[in-house]
């Protein structure tokens, strides 16, 4: 299969692009007709889906349409409208963007996500899901299940902690049969999650081929092709995207055929979310120096597979290991791992606004890092969707001073 070049970007498009494009607009169609048929849950990243799939609950993630909203320039207009109803501009762009999109939804792309039926959030990504949660349930007047997944100070996952949170699972279960009539049948559910390790396996199989030289793919790449990862865990359409994927990157890798136009000069390691409103400009300006990012820490946070044997505990446990839900010093351990697995040559922090669980630490991080490993770091002041946030030559600045670090080394 020829390479699609596309000169507008600094490296070559994904064929599977066109694939990944048909899906998530089927995605996004589909959860207004399937809410119809269907009870429809809005979930946060971190719930264990698998649960509401296998009970044949549809789902729609706020954050993927606030991420949607920031790579479509959407995001501030619905900002202003929650701000405008006393929401401050401090708190997450992603709630702000949505909570407006509810608020005023003939203002929100596609009228904003269909009417749910369940709310079901996790604070293993942040505690702001729990109070934007709780103006959703305000707002729409449908039930809200929280469930609470401890932060792990130390490393390695307490025992005591996922058994904790597998009870609150079974909990979940309950208060879906309550709210929906809908049962938990285990076979179904040990289907839904082999379909889901099965995605994962494959999704992580593709991250590590970025450990060739060249790499085969790059940060946007990366950002670009997670979508489903995160909205269709547990189903078929997931595995069949992943699959087309895999043999794209296997065939680029083979063929010697690099990310980027041009000679790979550096790797490189991103850490937080995506700017998704400058998604392709910002990492041209890496780009264009022969910079790639051969690994990051936000798509690796959907690489952990759940143990089907004891589904509610396996769940648990995966679900409780997410990035943000660990010490800053497991998070400098693997990063440790990630950039001698990868050959890096340095590291961008995103310090995003929005998220402040994800950037609080990132110094220290830089830090702890840098001596282990005798790389550099930069740190980059934005946000992941904000555009007020982003201040283009001041970036600039900093990405070629950092880049002149690299060249000097």
């Amino acid at each position: 299969m020829r390479p699609v070049l596309t000169m507008s970007q600094k490296f070559r498009r994904l064929e599977t692009t066109r694939d990944l494009t048909r899906l998530m607009t089927w995605y996004y169609a589909t959860r207004k007709i399937a809410g119809k048929l269907r009870p429809l849950a809005w979930v946060t990243s971190g719930v264990p889906v698998e649960l509401l799939v296998a009970m044949g609950v549809e789902t729609a993630y706020p954050e993927n349409y606030g991420a949607l909203l920031g790579a479509q320039r959407a995001t501030v207009p619905l900002a202003q409208v929650a701000e405008e109803h006393g929401f401050s501009p401090d708190l997450c762009s992603y709630a702000r963007s949505h909570i407006g999109s509810v608020l005023d939804p003939r203002r929100a792309p596609q009228g904003g996500l269909p009417k749910p039926d369940l709310l079901v959030a996790c604070n293993n990504i942040c505690g702001t899901v729990l109070k934007w949660y709780q103006v959703l349930e305000q707002l729409l007047r449908v039930p809200l299940f929280f469930i609470d997944a401890p932060y792990q100070h130390e490393p390695g996952l307490q025992e005591h902690a996922v058994a904790y949170v597998s009870d609150q699972l079974g909990e979940l279960v309950a208060w879906v049969t309550h709210h929906t009539g809908r049962r938990l049948h285990p076979q179904r559910l040990e289907r839904t999650i082999r379909l889901s390790n099965e995605a994962v396996s494959l999704w992580r199989t593709i991250r590590e081929m970025c450990r060739a030289r060249p790499s085969p793919l790059n940060a946007p790449d990366l950002f670009t092709t997670m979508a489903p990862i995160v909205v269709l865990r547990g189903t078929r359409a997931a595995v069949w995207y992943y699959r087309r994927l895999e043999r794209e990157v296997r065939g680029r890798v083979a063929r010697g055929e690099g990310a980027l136009l041009q000679e790979e000069r550096y790797r490189l390691l991103w850490d937080n979310i995506a700017i998704w409103p400058h998604l392709f400009r910002f990492f041209n300006l890496f780009s264009s120096a022969g910079a790639c990012f051969v690994v990051d820490t936000y798509t690796n946070a959907w690489s952990l597979s759940v143990d089907v044997d004891e589904p509610l505990h396996g769940l648990a446990r995966t679900y409780s290991s997410v990035w943000i839900n660990q010490s800053l010093q497991a998070r400098a351990a693997q990063m440790v791992e990630m950039v001698r697995d990868f050959s890096v040559d340095g590291m961008v922090f995103h310090s995003n606004r929005s998220c402040k669980p994800y950037s609080l630490g990132q110094y220290d991080l830089l830090d702890i890092v840098s001596r282990e490993t005798g790389i550099p770091g930069l740190v980059i002041e934005a946000d992941m969707c904000d555009t007020r946030l982003y201040a283009e030559e001041p970036i600039k600045n900093r990405v070629q001073a950092f880049i002149d670090q690299l060249e000097a080394a």
